[in-house]
């Protein structure tokens, strides 16, 4: 019994050790949520400052997302310069946001975009193949840290509003120049366990040169565009849906309930995957939200109540949606170098369904025909849901 508790305890030890190495990607992640979700508090103020129409500020989203298409994309070939530099490129974009009007303001969101598609996707995949028996529970709780950073935001906007838009982005510049610092502390080579290395060596996709079959690139890849699409529409345009239907109602408020919503629901994903199985719960998830879009787009007034109720509903059905989908991914995938393709197709989601959304909110006139675009995307990814929730062994024979 002694000689089976010395061998192990050394991989005990170097898992410890590996999750302490991951510390800074978290706390990274805290300042890049704040980054990621600011359009939405912003947006009624932008629109207002510039005097511009929806469709006009929906490109806002799009240059953003394209920019963090750019940056996913070369993200997992050098996973710890991506963090650093990263979080120092959005430092650099938010601070030029104090100075520019709205015909540059695209490039500037653009930057701010490049470096958190860069940040957040070395991110994902250093935490997502570091400890293979606790990747989804990783991946949740690094996506816990991002709904902090995001529930800060509505917060921050609210606090600076004395001192205009501009405190705002000096202080999300610091936070993530602080973070950038921060990251130099990550090692170059994360420690890990045996059984890690072991399953890193015999990866399906390790040995070929697409991460994924052609077919399951496409669903996959499919899947993570429509996700970030659908969750940065309803982050970015719910505050203002809210304030044009109920005047009583501060978009920050809004924006503050949706991602308290989400943060609640990521901690709870490892207790709910555990006892109704991780593949049940994506399919659940997706049903609750289909069903919550509905309701926004068919009902014509919503009191206060019913709209707060329904930003917290799509934020706890959107919750578990993104940790489990890196999850069922990366189970296959592991760490591949041109992994960076998928996390870039969700960039494009990010870019298109936003903006998407704007514009059929203008055509329409109305934000409520506007949400029919993130309702649509949500149906796509539960008939999707039957490949992704394979099992890795069926996955890999496909």
């Amino acid at each position: 019994m002694q000689e089976t508790h010395s061998t192990a305890n050394p991989s005990s030890e170097t898992r410890a050790k590996t999750i302490r190495a991951l510390g800074p990607v978290f706390i990274y992640f805290l300042a890049a949520g704040l980054a990621t979700v600011m359009l939405g508090p912003l947006l009624p103020s932008l629109i207002q400052h510039w005097q511009i129409l929806d469709e006009q500020a929906g490109a806002l989203f799009t240059a953003n997302f394209l920019g963090q298409l750019c940056g996913a994309w070369f993200a997992a070939r050098n996973l710890r310069g991506s963090v650093i530099y990263g979080a120092a490129l959005t430092a650099a974009g938010c601070v030029a946001m104090v100075w520019v009007n709205f015909a540059l303001a695209p490039i500037a969101f653009f930057c701010i975009g490049l470096g958190l598609g860069a940040g957040l996707t070395a991110g994902n995949v250093i935490v997502g193949t570091a400890v293979s028996s606790s990747r989804a529970r990783l991946i949740a709780m690094l996506n816990v840290a991002w709904s902090i950073g995001a529930i800060a935001c509505p917060v921050l906007v609210r606090l600076s509003a004395s001192g205009g838009i501009r405190r705002f982005f000096f202080l999300t510049a610091a936070c993530l120049l602080a973070t950038s610092l921060c990251a130099i502390a990550i090692p170059r080579q994360i420690p890990r366990a045996k059984s890690d290395e072991a399953e890193a060596e015999t990866a399906p996709s390790s040995r070929t040169r697409l991460p994924l079959p052609p077919v399951l690139l496409v669903v996959f890849g499919t899947s993570m565009l429509l996700y970030v699409g659908v969750e940065n529409a309803l982050g970015g345009w719910l505050p203002s849906y809210a304030v044009r239907t109920n005047p009583s109602l501060r978009a920050s408020s809004i924006a503050l309930y949706f991602w308290i919503a989400e943060l609640v629901g990521r901690l709870l994903v490892a207790a709910l995957s555990v006892r109704i199985g991780e593949a049940t719960l994506y399919r659940l998830c997706l049903a609750l939200l289909i069903l919550t879009e509905l309701v926004l787009c068919m009902t014509t007034r919503l009191s206060p109540t019913n709209m707060i109720a329904l930003a917290i509903l799509s934020g706890l059905a959107l919750a578990p949606l993104y940790p489990l989908l890196v999850a069922f991914m990366l189970a296959v995938t592991g760490n591949h170098p041109r992994l960076g393709a998928l996390f870039a197709c969700s960039s494009i989601g990010g870019a298109v369904v936003p903006w998407l959304t704007g514009v059929f909110s203008t055509q329409f006139h109305g934000l409520r025909a506007g949400l029919i675009v993130p309702a649509a995307g949500a149906c796509v990814l539960l008939f999707l849901s039957t490949i992704v929730t394979r099992k890795p062994a069926t996955l890999a024979e496909a």
